[in-house]
């Protein structure tokens, strides 16, 4: 049986797609780590409003976003507890949990929403988590390149036993690394990046984003603040709200991702600065800030369970600590603990 004619408004990412592929050899695709970098430095802040800057135009490119009911297809590479999995299911499932106690990952979301397409309809409301794979025996090795892991996907879109759907429409394939498995860049201020696949390798255009368990690799890197990097002194972690430090350091990766997959799904949608291929997208924008105050090297005020656990969502059944993201309407970021609100 034939592959489903692709959307229309993704064709134009299927002829771009062997243009793409050159530059992506060339150039790293979408990464992030969770404290600020170098888009401070180029865009300035403010004592006012969390990471504002009139330096910021953040712009829309006519690409397509994600507006019909998002669905996350996650794919577990590796050696995985089930209570890792509830986690991030969790996760993801409490986006779309308006009845979740407040401040919420629903909340948050609402940030996201505001974004549009060509047509003015917003970010779909609804994401839930969909059919998923597992990738226990380390089908590609326990060291991956950026394009072995689109191999990875291809494998479980195209596996002989319960593939995964293909759904370029509102599918997102979120590609979860065991703690033990290496992927280019790793923790060399990379934790998580996003792009779409080439037809050349999956066989169909599909946003995707990997993130790592940094938990054995570089917790300090890309768990903070649960834990803190060793050339720092003095510097203490915090405890994480659901008891599994590398975990609960991949829920904001998770939510960077999610959130970036959704306004930039083929990186010609949002996105601040002239170059498609070093894009500043809605999360970049937000590194590091997690409540109000937030900015450089400060991640500004969270809350504190009474288990001492620290957090700044609510979602179901548990607490996440989730980076803020770009508020396009007021020009800053913003998130459902702001302090102001």
């Amino acid at each position: 049986m034939s592959p489903p004619p692709p959307q229309l408004l993704l064709t134009s990412a299927l002829i771009l797609a062997p243009l793409f592929l050159t530059l992506f050899f060339a150039a790293p695709v979408l990464c992030w780590r969770p404290w600020h970098n170098s888009t401070d430095l180029l865009y300035g802040g403010s004592k006012k409003y969390e990471g504002s800057s009139e330096f910021v135009h953040l712009k829309y490119h006519m690409g397509p976003v994600l507006t019909a009911n998002i669905t996350v297809y996650p794919i577990w590479y590796g050696t995985w507890k089930s209570s890792q999995k509830r986690i991030i299911r969790d996760f993801i499932d409490s986006i779309s949990a308006a009845d979740a106690k407040p401040p919420s990952v629903a909340g948050w979301w609402k940030t996201v929403r505001l974004y549009t397409d060509q047509t003015n309809n917003n970010i779909s409301r609804t994401v839930h988590v969909g059919e998923q794979k597992n990738d226990r025996f380390y089908s590609h090795g326990k060291s991956l390149t950026r394009l072995s892991v689109q191999s990875v996907i291809k494998s479980a879109v195209s596996a002989s036993t319960r593939p995964l759907p293909i759904n370029p429409k509102s599918g997102v394939y979120l590609l979860l690394t065991s703690d033990d498995v290496y992927v280019q860049d790793f923790c060399n201020n990379v934790c998580g990046f996003h792009y779409f696949t080439f037809p050349s390798i999956v066989g169909y255009t599909l946003p995707y984003a990997w993130v790592g368990n940094s938990a054995k690799l570089c917790p300090g890197v890309c768990a903070y603040p649960f834990s803190v990097p060793d050339y720092i002194p003095g510097l203490k972690a915090v405890k994480s709200p659901n008891g599994d430090v590398g975990v609960d350091g991949m829920i904001s990766v998770i939510a960077h991702e999610i959130a970036e997959m959704s306004t930039n799904p083929l990186v010609n949608a949002w996105y601040a600065g002239q170059d498609p291929v070093f894009p500043v997208e809605i999360a970049d924008l937000c590194e590091g800030i997690y409540g109000t105050g937030g900015g450089g090297s400060y991640t500004g005020q969270m809350l504190n369970g009474r288990d001492g656990a620290t957090y700044n969502m609510n979602g179901i059944r548990r607490r996440f600590l989730v980076q803020w993201v770009w508020n396009h309407v007021l020009n800053y970021c913003t998130g459902p603990n702001a302090l102001d609100q």
